[in-house]
């Protein structure tokens, strides 16, 4: 077969903005309802009717369940790591690390320890389903884990923690309690394990503090 050498190469196809818009409200409607009844119980027909598309529409936009799966491992990645950010980045303080434990704690009891984390709950749904989306959660709950390590870094070279502190194993606990406890409260409907598993974590991270704190972890 003779080199086409005077085709041209294909360009990405342009979405309008409502096709934005519509594609935006799928994955919104998605987030809400995978979130209560989990990935494997919601149904296409549920999305479509919850975001108000046709069939035409969603299928336009994502050609099967698994990858409107997958754009939502992405979409919800992205709305976690950027609320993370938002009480991470500059955390340098073991007081710090108290107002993030609240802020956490406050938001789960709002659904009284319900439904677990958003994305631990994908995580224990899709690990054996689908590679591409475990690998993407793995990736997500890494540069969730480095912000709370790179938090820890900063308190170890400013003094308040021990030289002897080891933020990469610091920060695996504190993520390891979280998750733990995002799913014993929701198993019991209630936030109480989550606030316990947390407090243990950052017990011991108060151990390494170069200086006596009087500050409770509550």
């Amino acid at each position: 077969m003779g080199d086409e050498q005077g085709s041209a190469p294909t360009k990405p196809r342009r979405i309008s903005q409502r096709g934005i818009a519509t594609r935006e409200r799928i994955l919104e409607a998605a987030n809400r309802l995978m979130f209560v009844r989990g990935v494997n119980a919601t149904t296409l027909d549920d999305v479509r009717e919850a975001s108000q598309t046709s069939k035409s529409q969603l299928y336009h936009h994502f050609a099967d369940k698994q990858e409107l799966v997958r754009a939502l491992v992405r979409y919800r990645g992205a709305l976690v790591l950027q609320r993370e950010r938002g009480g991470l980045e500059r955390l340098k303080s073991f007081s710090g690390l108290v107002r993030w434990r609240n802020a956490l704690v406050q938001a789960n009891s709002l659904n009284s320890g319900k439904y677990g984390c958003g994305l631990g709950s994908m995580a224990v749904e899709l690990s054996d389903q689908d590679e591409q989306a475990r690998s993407m959660l793995s990736e997500t709950f890494a540069a969730w884990e480095k912000l709370i390590s790179d938090g820890l870094h900063r308190m170890r070279d400013s003094g308040a923690l021990r030289q002897d502190a080891e933020p990469e194993k610091l920060a695996t606990g504190l993520m390891a309690a979280l998750q733990g406890g995002y799913l014993l409260a929701n198993t019991a409907h209630d936030v109480g394990p989550m606030e316990v598993a947390l407090d243990m974590a950052l017990e011991h991270i108060k151990s390494f503090l170069t200086e006596p704190s009087g500050e409770s972890t509550r």
